[in-house]
This record gives C-alpha cells, sequence and structure tokens, in this order.
C-alpha cells in the first residue's frame, strides 16, 4: 500500500489557472502523487503540456495499469474516467458522471476506498457539483478536503456545492497553492498517518 500523500485535484470552468498555481507551488522533491481531472470530454487535450510548462514534476495522462508514483503528476485522459486502486491506474469509458467523462467523482471515490486517509482532495472552479460527493466519501475515510473560496472562483457551482455536501476547509488559491505543497513533504503529513 502506498505510504505517501495521494492529491487529487478537480477541475472544470475556469479551474485551469487554479490547477496551474497549485502544480506551480509542488517543489521539485515532491513526496505525493499527485492526479488532476479536468473536463475536457472527448476533445484533444493539452492539460499535460501546459502543466509541464508551469511546474517542475514529470507530467503524463494517467495510463491503463500505470502504477502510482510520489513525485509524478497525472492528468484523467479525454473522454476516459480515471480510477486508482492500490494496483494503479484504470480507465474507464463507463456512462458520463455530471454529464462528463473524465469525471472527478469516479476518481475521488476510487481513491478514498483503496487509500483512506492517505488521500486529499481539492476541488476548484467549475460548473455543476461533479467532485461534492467524492470529496465527501475523501473526508468520510479519513482524508483531508479542501475547496477554492467561491468567491473566488471563477465559476462558484462546484465548491459551493463540495462545501455544502462536506465540511472542508474553504481557501484562497495562494493558501490552497501553499497547503497542497506542505503535504508533498512528509513532515508536512497529517500526524495520523505515522500510526500507518
Amino acid at each position: 500500500m502506498a505510504n505517501f500523500p495521494i492529491v487529487l485535484i478537480g477541475a472544470a470552468d475556469g479551474g485551469l489557472d487554479p490547477v496551474r498555481r497549485i502544480t506551480e507551488a509542488l517543489p521539485r522533491d515532491c513526496e505525493a502523487a499527485v492526479a488532476v481531472v479536468f473536463h475536457t470530454g472527448s476533445q484533444p487535450s493539452a492539460v499535460p503540456e501546459i502543466l509541464r510548462w508551469h511546474g517542475k514534476l514529470p507530467v503524463a495522462f494517467g495510463a491503463e495499469g500505470t502504477p502510482l508514483e510520489p513525485g509524478h503528476l497525472y492528468v484523467a485522459p479525454p473522454d476516459r474516467h480515471l480510477l486508482l486502486s492500490q494496483v494503479g491506474f484504470h480507465l474507464d469509458r463507463g456512462s458520463k458522471v455530471h454529464d462528463n467523462r473524465p469525471a472527478i467523482d469516479p476518481l475521488f471515490v476510487s481513491a478514498a476506498m483503496a487509500f483512506g486517509p492517505r488521500v486529499i482532495g481539492v476541488v476548484l472552479s467549475g460548473l455543476g457539483r461533479d467532485g461534492a460527493a467524492g470529496l465527501r466519501m475523501i473526508h468520510n475515510r479519513g482524508g483531508l478536503t479542501f475547496v477554492q473560496d467561491p468567491v473566488e472562483a471563477s465559476a462558484s457551482e462546484m465548491p459551493a456545492a463540495a462545501f455544502a455536501l462536506d465540511d472542508p476547509e474553504v481557501l484562497p488559491i495562494e493558501e490552497l497553492s501553499r497547503r497542497v505543497a506542505q503535504y508533498c513533504s512528509a513532515k508536512g503529513a497529517p500526524a495520523s498517518w505515522a500510526a500507518e
């Protein structure tokens, strides 16, 4: 079982800049594995390339069977839900969730079930309710949950829905970026992880 933090980020409309801000803040020696779901639909996605330009970590689309590694950033590929188990990533072309594929909730729920308190879930700007149920599952399994302050989000629906369904910490993107970067260090991990 993974003994490092797993940071999951969900974003949609207006969320690319906040994702970029978070990934820019991640240190080169990041000890967390990071996965991002962006609502790209079936269209070709330049998200990995953009995040590669603006960050220090290696970035790639999550691929079937790829094991999760700390210090790497994975992006959900177009038209596939990105799921996570202790074995690695699984790509699923099942039904759309909240009218999206890839969707945020499938990744959040699968990771919460597999890794429990090691998961850190983040919901950023976007329309709709995707990410809310997944963030609640992460919380219920002992993980940490954060949302971008809806007041500053370009599209406030997703962070507001997540806040209404769960009790995440609400932070402006600058503070959220610092907090996520903190969890990339073993020294920044919650004390409860040491007992695992």
